[in-house]
């Protein structure tokens, strides 16, 4: 089963302010205990919305919309991948992530399972989709 931690942005992210050393040593060290025990798939922040853009769909065509995206009010700010054997496991996973803005700050993780292949069912969609995880592994 993989989960994804997501970390929500405030308007520091949002800002670009940079994370102290007490936070970047705290997550590196969780980070690390995720890898010692051979669950961490992926990780990484993401740069404030302002330097992305989103693609908008409408009646079947997609527009480009240049961020900041200020009318949304749950932006991302990082994530971390894990694959582990439960949601139980997930759960202690994410109850010992750092607090994301720093110990004293207010901060907001969530976690998402994500779909797996076998999930969506047979058909020649998934099949296509299976070639494609082999043959990026």
């Amino acid at each position: 089963m993989r989960f994804m931690i997501i970390v929500r942005a405030t308007a520091d992210t949002e800002a670009g302010v940079m994370p102290e050393e007490p936070l970047l040593a705290a997550m590196t060290a969780y980070h690390e205990e995720l890898a010692r025990a051979g669950v961490l798939l992926d990780a990484n922040g993401l740069k404030p919305s302002s330097r992305g853009w989103r693609v908008r769909y409408r009646a079947g065509k997609g527009s480009v919309i240049d961020g900041p995206f200020a009318e949304t009010k749950e932006l991302i700010a990082g994530y971390t991948l894990i694959q582990v054997r439960s949601r139980e496991e997930a759960m202690e996973w994410a109850r010992r992530f750092p607090s994301p803005m720093g110990s004293e700050a207010d901060g907001e993780i969530e976690v998402r399972e994500l779909f797996e292949l076998d999930d969506l069912g047979p058909s020649e969609a998934v099949d296509r989709f299976r070639k494609l995880e082999t043959a990026s592994r």
